[in-house]
């Protein structure tokens, strides 16, 4: 097994982590990035649909192009990429992560690692769906794969479950391809995906959106043959009666995200974001380890994904160099109307960002950050739309000398 030597190593080469090593790079690190896919670019490449790079490139693109942006922005950077090359191991004492690739079994050795991994869909198996396990489900990301990248339509007449923004993308995709989309059902009273997909993929194209529905059966021996739609109350449980069989020959699921830090089991998760802990430098409890874009919590925008990237990527290049020293991390703490929350624990030497999810839509919301330090006022947040909030230095400073700080959101 040979050895590499390099100062920031970042893992996945997704917008997150080509943001990173970019960054990295610019801070003059040396940087090398691994993905395991022969190409980077990740899961941008098969969301051809336009409205990404609004905030970051200040023009509309498709996942593709904003792909190709990034790519372009590591390769002006000097960053040494890796594609074809797997994580197998990483170890807390060095750090020392080994790497399978073409060209056999690497140690390396940086002094950083930035771990961008993403977030993997949620399976089939979890959601306790009775009846028989045939051919024709379909989690939406594959969905899309199969479409998008290799031209394969997955059936005739869909059903999707889950209103995440995959889902409601889906849906108008698989309309276009001339696949009958009987409805898109979720949940919850309110949809999971961002308000504009809502409009554009479902109401423009006459897709029903039906609440407080679920699928509680599957019917069909070698394939999908139709599901049992029923009605849920308030706790999300079936209502009796209200069940209804639907025809469909492929079921197609959006039933959210769980970021993927498998490969880092040394590392504390927070129970609600599933990802790691991190300070507002996007460090974790070691030293020396970063984590960025949807492997610390699922975000609703990739510019956003690309900003925390960056903002990692950098922060790991002055760890590197010995020129960020750890201090006390002062605890965030999850009050009235807080559901995800990013970072866990502020630095209270540099200037941050929040970033939160309400559980429940909110027509007029305030975000309150300690004891009156910091108040910002909302219009229409909601669950599918992640809220940052920037806090200036003077504002760490206040929050600096409190035990923990509580963040909050009031409605009205």
């Amino acid at each position: 097994m040979t050895a590499h030597q390099v100062e920031v190593l970042v893992v996945g080469g997704g917008a997150a982590g080509m943001a990173a090593a970019a960054a990295a790079a610019r801070e003059g690190a040396r940087t090398l990035l691994v993905e395991r896919d022969a190409r980077l670019g990740g899961v941008l490449d098969q969301c051809i649909h336009p409205g990404f790079g609004l905030h970051r490139y200040r023009e509309e693109l498709t996942g593709p192009e904003f792909a190709h942006r990034l790519v372009g922005e590591v390769a002006a950077c000097g960053a040494e990429v890796w594609t074809g090359c797997t994580v197998l191991e990483v170890r807390p004492d060095g750090p020392r992560v080994r790497v399978a690739g073409e060209a056999g079994l690497v140690e390396v050795r940086p002094r950083a690692v930035v771990w961008a991994t993403g977030a993997r869909e949620r399976p089939f198996g979890t959601l306790l769906i009775s009846g028989t396990r045939p051919a024709g489900i379909y989690t939406a990301g594959l969905a899309q794969r199969l479409v998008n990248v290799h031209g394969f339509l997955p059936g005739r007449r869909a059903i999707i479950l889950g209103s995440g923004d995959i889902g409601l993308i889906m849906a108008r995709r698989l309309h276009l391809e001339g696949v009958e989309v009987v409805a898109v059902v979720e949940l919850r009273p309110f949809p999971g995906g961002l308000l504009r997909n809502v409009v554009q993929c479902l109401e423009d194209f006459g897709i029903p959106l039906l609440l407080r529905h679920t699928v509680a059966q599957v019917h069909g021996r070698d394939r999908l043959s139709g599901v049992t739609v029923v009605e849920v109350d308030d706790m999300g449980r079936p209502i009796p009666g209200t069940e209804t069989l639907v025809e469909a020959d492929t079921l197609i699921l959006s039933v959210g995200l769980i970021p993927e830090a498998e490969g880092i089991p040394f590392v504390p998760l927070d129970q609600v974001n599933r990802g790691p802990r991190v300070d507002s430098r996007f460090r974790t409890e070691v030293p020396w380890l970063f984590v960025a874009g949807n492997a610390l919590t699922v975000f609703d925008l990739v510019d956003a994904v690309a900003q925390v990237g960056e903002e990692a990527g950098a922060c790991a290049a002055r760890h590197a160099r010995g020129e960020l020293p750890r201090r006390r991390p002062i605890p965030l703490v999850r009050g009235d109307n807080v559901l995800h929350l990013v970072p866990t624990a502020l630095d209270p030497e540099a200037p941050a960002t929040l970033y939160l999810r309400v559980p429940r839509p909110l027509a007029v919301a305030r975000v309150e950050i300690g004891p009156g330090v910091l108040v910002r006022n909302h219009r229409g947040v909601r669950p599918a739309e992640m809220v940052a909030v920037k806090l200036p230095l003077e504002a760490m400073r206040e929050l600096a000398r409190l035990p923990e700080v509580e963040v909050r959101v009031v409605s009205g």
